[in-house]
């Protein structure tokens, strides 16, 4: 019985050897890889910190103050009423000019090879129209619309 026991106690023994040394190689392995991995990501998250740091002290920071405006800015006077129209005026600028691929495109269709005037424009269009109408050929209106959009486009380039 002696020996039983003793032979129990000590598989016991061995057993919970080999489970602490299990958790000791999981443990300080899988710690030190947390470590690894935190002072990776401290690292990482130290770089994008003073990156933006850095980009916020070389960036242009706008604050609109509407008194500056009100009572004048840098002894300039400003007038609001220089810009009460400005939304519905029929502003020509360089956002509102076609692109040049579909400047392109509107001569092709319209079977230009050289720059159109307003007045080749507008005949060429009237030919086309009687071409493409959708009430005289009983066709779709997919190119009528087309013709519609690159008369408009021809149009802005010449003005």
């Amino acid at each position: 019985m002696y020996n039983n026991t003793a032979i129990y106690i000590f598989n016991r023994l061995v057993r919970l050897a080999i489970l602490f040394f299990i958790l000791y190689l999981i443990f300080t392995n899988f710690g030190t890889f947390l470590m690894i991995i935190g002072v990776v990501f401290f690292v990482i998250a130290f770089l994008i910190y003073n990156f933006k740091k850095k980009m916020q002290a070389n960036s242009f920071k706008f604050k609109f103050d509407s008194s500056n405006f009100q009572n004048g800015y840098n002894g300039q006077n400003f007038n609001f009423n220089d810009f009460k129209n400005f939304n519905q005026s029929d502003f020509q600028g360089f956002a509102n000019a076609p692109r040049f691929d579909e400047v392109a495109k509107a001569k092709e269709f319209f079977g230009f090879t050289h720059s159109p005037t307003k007045e080749e424009i507008k005949k060429r269009y009237k030919e086309l129209a009687r071409k493409y109408h959708p009430d005289i050929n009983d066709g779709d209106d997919v190119k009528m619309k087309e013709l519609n959009h690159f008369r408009d486009v021809l149009i802005k380039t010449v003005e």
